[in-house]
């Protein structure tokens, strides 16, 4: 097995060109797990732990450019003013010493339906930017997964950076585990209120082949919020959609939980982080200045 260590992004991206089936390295979470498992093998991996500028976060112009190996714990800790929805879902990953290690990049590129970061990026509402020797693009996070395992780059592309907007409004994020800690979710939600634009955006994880939205939860929740005059008056909100959450569900049975507990276990975090998002943005002294 080869190994490419680049020192800088460029050199990076000229290696992935050269050699499009190199295995990015970055926090090695999974990439380790699997070669020490031995269920892979690749030719190639390219370690990007010299990669500088992977390590760096910005905002600008009320969005957080994230770079794509800035680890679980410096998001808790610096960003989760910024960004609480996904700080809140970086507490649950692994331990202390992987959260000190591992990135969202690294999530991202596995593409599991048990990413812990997956439900966060789709409630705020995120953009993944992938690069190549070729150019730059920005892919919704919601087009990024594409299958099992299976996410949207090219073979010679790389996760450089995600960019999430700051949170307008509160987010909240639970997780169903087998134990408390070192654990897959045999569930995950991810719930952000968007007062801005009088939306509600949902993630689901580890209950479909890819992490995905309640599309029509939401479409509910923002038709009851704006005939109920929620977000003028701030009264409080009964309606959950949990049911509509679990339907959004595609999940298997496994060695971890039934699909029937899945679908049950989603609706009932899907009416928890609803009353908890609902009732802090409640909380807020500013959330209903101006309101008729």
């Amino acid at each position: 097995m080869e190994f490419l260590r680049p020192a800088d992004w460029e050199e990076a991206l000229a290696a992935k060109a050269a050699h499009p089936g190199a295995v990015p390295l970055a926090g090695g979470t999974d990439v380790m797990v699997e070669l020490n498992l031995g269920l892979r093998r690749p030719e190639r991996l390219l370690d990007l732990s010299r990669v500088r500028e992977l390590h760096e976060w910005e905002t600008a112009a009320g969005s957080v450019r994230l770079g794509a190996s800035v680890p679980y714990a410096t998001i808790m800790e610096r960003l989760g003013h910024l960004l609480p929805g996904l700080a809140l879902a970086s507490r649950t990953v692994a331990s202390p010493q992987i959260r000190n290690r591992a990135g969202v990049g690294g999530n991202l590129g596995t593409a599991s339906p048990a990413g812990d970061a997956h439900p966060a990026l789709l409630a705020a509402g995120a953009e993944v930017e992938a690069a190549s020797v070729r150019g730059t693009r920005r892919i919704p996070v919601e087009a990024f997964y594409t299958g099992v395992k299976r996410n949207a780059l090219a073979p010679d592309e790389l996760i450089r950076a995600v960019h999430l907007p700051v949170a307008d409004g509160p987010q909240q994020y639970a997780k169903v585990g087998t134990r408390n800690a070192m654990v897959i979710a045999v569930c995950a939600f991810g719930l952000a209120l968007h007062p801005a634009t009088r939306t509600v955006r949902t993630g689901i994880g580890s209950a479909a082949p890819t992490p995905v939205r309640a599309d029509a939860a939401e479409e509910f929740l923002a038709g009851v919020l704006e005939e109920g005059r929620h977000w003028d008056t701030g009264r409080p909100l009964a309606p959950s959609a949990a049911a509509l959450c679990a339907a959004a569900c595609d999940p298997i049975d496994d060695v971890r939980s039934t699909a029937r507990y899945r679908r049950h276990a989603v609706g009932v975090l899907a009416r928890r982080t609803l009353a908890w998002a609902w009732e802090a943005h409640r909380a807020r002294p500013d959330a209903f200045e101006g309101a008729a």
